[in-house]
Order: C-alpha cells, then sequence, then structure tokens
C-alpha cells in the first residue's frame, strides 16, 4: 500500500478536490516541468484544454480560475483563500498571468478551452501546451497531459506508476483481507497499523503533530462556516448558507435539550459551505465530501461520554489513522473521484472511512471496524454525482450532512455485532468500482444528468 495517510487528508481550498485542487497541482507542475529545461521568459503563449469532467463543469467547480493560480506557482496547501479570490478576478480583468511568477503571458479563463467530448485518456484530463517565438516562427517547446484522479490526486499521462511511497513489506496490505490478517497476526488496531506504515516514511512524532495540524485545519473550516457573515455561497444558484443560523439556534439551547445530530448535521453543512465559497478545507478523501470525517470526529468529541477520559490527541490521532486506512483501500481498489464513479466514491467512501473510524473509538474490533466501514458504503452504492450548475452545493452540502449521520448509524449497527458479517468490505468496493463502471457518463460528474437537468438553474 503506497499511498499515504497525507495524500488523502490534504489541506486545500474548494469546491472540488479533482476540479479545483488537482488542476492547480497540474498546472503549478507543468510549468516546473517547463522550468526544468527553457528559461521561462522565453515563453510567449500557453495553451490548456480541458476534457471530459473538467470541461463539463467549468467555472462551476473553479477549474479555470484554479488553472491560472497554478500556472503563477501556487500550491492549493498553502495558497490563502482570500488572495485566490481576489487575484483570479485581477487576471481576469488584466488578461494577464504571471507564469511561474517569472513572465507575464496574455491569457485568461477565455483563453482555456473546453472541450467535453473528447476522450484524453481519463473522465479529468487537462493539457498544456508552450511555445517560445512569435509568428510566424513561433514553435511548441513543452507539452503535457495530466489527469486528477480524485482527492487532489494528479498523474502524468506518460508517467509509469510512482512507487516511491511504498513501505516495508511486513506492514504493506492491499485489501481489507490483508489488512484483518496483519492486525491479527501482529496483534495490532488498524490505527496502530497504519501509524508503523506512516512511521516508516518519518516517524511517529512527526506523524501525529501533522495529524494534529489537519484536524487543526478540519476543526477550523467547522467553525469558520458557523460564523459566515455571508448569507448566500457564490454562483447564479444563490444558495442560502443554513449552517451559521442553525448553530447559533442550537448553541442557544441549554446543553441538556441539545439535538446531538443536529449538532453533526450543522457540522458537516459548515464544512461543505466553506468549501462550496472556495475556503480552506481538508480532502477527506475529497472536497466534495470533506464534511463527513471530521463532522463525525467533532460529534464524537463533544458527545461520546467514553471519550471524555482519554487525552483528546490520542482520541483524534486514533480516529484519522483507522479513516485513512479505510480510503487507502478505496483509493486502489476502486476510485474516489465523482467523475470515474459517481458520488458513491465520494460521499460513500467518506461515510465508510467516518464509521469505521468511529466504531474505534468506540471499542471495536479490527473486524468490528471493518463492519462498520462496509455498512458505510454499502448503503451509498449507486449514488450519482450530479450537481446543479456545475456548482459542489447542490446535493453536495445536504448529502454529507446525511452521510455523516449513516457513519454514526453504520458504527452503531457494528458495535453491536462481532464483527461477523455477510458481506465483506472487499466484496463492497468492488461492487463500487463496477457499479461505477457501468454508471452512465452523464451521472459521473458532468450536470448532463439527474438533478442538474431536471431542477432550474435559477
Amino acid at each position: 500500500m503506497s499511498v499515504s495517510i497525507f495524500d488523502l487528508f490534504s489541506i486545500g481550498i474548494g469546491p472540488s478536490s479533482s476540479h479545483t485542487v488537482g488542476p492547480m497541482r497540474a498546472a503549478a507542475a507543468f510549468i516546473d516541468e517547463v522550468r526544468s529545461t527553457y528559461d521561462l521568459r522565453a515563453v510567449t503563449r500557453l495553451e490548456v484544454e480541458l476534457f471530459g469532467s473538467l470541461a463539463a463543469t467549468g467555472a462551476g467547480h473553479g477549474t479555470p480560475g484554479a488553472i491560472l493560480l497554478g500556472l503563477e506557482g501556487n500550491d492549493p496547501g498553502t495558497i490563502d483563500p482570500t488572495y485566490a479570490r481576489d487575484r483570479v478576478a485581477q487576471i481576469e480583468q488584466t488578461q494577464q498571468v504571471i507564469i511561474g511568477s517569472e513572465q507575464p503571458i496574455a491569457f485568461g479563463t477565455r483563453a482555456i478551452v473546453l472541450s467535453p467530448g473528447k476522450n484524453a485518456g481519463h473522465s479529468n484530463a487537462l493539457r498544456f501546451v508552450a511555445h517560445i517565438g512569435s509568428a510566424p516562427n513561433q514553435h511548441t517547446v513543452h507539452a503535457s497531459t495530466f489527469h486528477s484522479v480524485g482527492g487532489g490526486f494528479i498523474e502524468r499521462a506518460d508517467a509509469a506508476p510512482d512507487r516511491t511511497g511504498e513501505v516495508a513489506q511486513a506492514f504493506s496490505y492491499e485489501s481489507g483481507a490483508d489488512l484483518l490478517e496483519l492486525c491479527r497476526r501482529q496483534h495490532l488496531s488498524i490505527s496502530d497499523v497504519m501509524m508503523r506504515i506512516e512511521a516508516s516514511r518519518s516517524s511517529e512524532r512527526d506523524v501525529r503533530s501533522r495529524l494534529l495540524g489537519i484536524w487543526t485545519v478540519m476543526a477550523d473550516s467547522i467553525e469558520n462556516g458557523f460564523h459566515s457573515s455571508a448569507p448566500y455561497l457564490p454562483g447564479a444558484l444563490m444558495v442560502r448558507r443554513r449552517a451559521p443560523a442553525l448553530y447559533t439556534r442550537l448553541a442557544s439551547q441549554p446543553s441538556d435539550r441539545a439535538d446531538a445530530m443536529d449538532w453533526l448535521t450543522v457540522a458537516a453543512m459548515a464544512v461543505n459551505e466553506e468549501n462550496a465559497a472556495g475556503g480552506r478545507i481538508v480532502t477527506a478523501p475529497t472536497n466534495g465530501a470533506a464534511g463527513i470525517v471530521p463532522a463525525v470526529l467533532y460529534w464524537a468529541l463533544r458527545f461520546l461520554p467514553q471519550l471524555h477520559s482519554r487525552r483528546q490527541d490520542d482520541v483524534i490521532v486514533q480516529y484519522l489513522l483507522t479513516a485513512g486506512a479505510i480510503a487507502a483501500l478505496y483509493k486502489t481498489g476502486a476510485s474516489i473521484s465523482g467523475a470515474e464513479v459517481g458520488c458513491q466514491g465520494e460521499i460513500g467512501s467518506a461515510c465508510s472511512m467516518a464509521a469505521g473510524a468511529l466504531a474505534a473509538l468506540m471499542g471495536a474490533t479490527p473486524a468490528q471496524v471493518e463492519n462498520a466501514a462496509e455498512i458505510g458504503i454499502e448503503h451509498n452504492l449507486g449514488l450519482t454525482c450530479d450537481p446543479i450548475g456545475g456548482l459542489v452545493q447542490i446535493p453536495c452540502i445536504e448529502r454529507n450532512a446525511v452521510g455523516a449521520v449513516k457513519a454514526v448509524n453504520a458504527a452503531r449497527i457494528a458495535i453491536h455485532g462481532d464483527g461477523t458479517h455477510r458481506v465483506s468490505l472487499d466484496q463492497a468496493i468492488e461492487t463500487m468500482r463496477q457499479t461505477g463502471a457501468d454508471m452512465h457518463e452523464k451521472y459521473k460528474e458532468t450536470s448532463l444528468g439527474g438533478l442538474a437537468v431536471n431542477v432550474p438553474e435559477c
């Protein structure tokens, strides 16, 4: 298992990991490739073309603006969301982008070619071409095609698989069955196994510190969503933010009257309203499903009495390690991309991750954790990705709230059993993969089917 938990939980900005974070990284990677061979100051023209789902949703997912920011060398993990919005607006006004922060080029979002009907080897493909010289002697010096494969991951279309992240064979696993056997043989919990894997890349102290940093960003995204003063989310749909009003109502109630599931709901919605507004969030495992994992942990820390006697840092680390171990199974065994398998790959995998991780906090055995994760995905199989207007708002925000509730229910069901169950997590993940392959393209993050065409945008 070569996927790192810090790839699955990466800090970025909204609204989409595959359509915003990935394209920004791809654009920055392309500029780095050009810089490694040529003087950027010699570049006179750029071409950018988007294919498949990237082209179909376009501006609704923030893809063109993300590409402009990436061309200037910005990183989604460190860029300030306010700067990002302001800089894209400035580029659109001047129609000039400064590639690699070195060379001004006449370019803007209108120069990006959208080709939703073309096949470029992946449902989320984008191609970059750099030219030098001036007409009629202008010629291409570098061209690259990238695939944005979900969760902010990118792959160069002609690159060999990256095996540099692989860990010692003693703690490697390729399936849920492997993971359970590893736990049994080594007498370890799932979070222990994941810690051994990550610590083989750095150190346990570093892993803990980075995971706590991830939780800080997650918790901040919840609080920012609670306290936003913006009445509406960006875009033509004019979707009203609901998390601030619900938070205010819940916070004003006596603690013994507060509905725990309402707190779970509002936390999930808060994160995804922040995501929809282009705020800073953590892919978990994607932006579109970023509210489920943090909301369930937020709820557990607040409402599970058995956790109150434990160090909070230990609870956070155990939860995120367990969720990450489950996420890696989806990344390698199927997909976490809505453009590849529909929303079952995003909401479904996030629900599964949160369910298994919550079960672990509740004292579950590895088999019960696997059972909870299986329940979480089984009842999201077939979920389509059909954002109205290409915006990560309807039905995405409510889907996170519902997915969080499902995760808690799945964990509770599993904890009452002994871990024995008829459908394995591996079988459910394979079913998700097959279902995604059979799903019509219009239901896979293209805004060409489902709610996206049956609900008027305005």
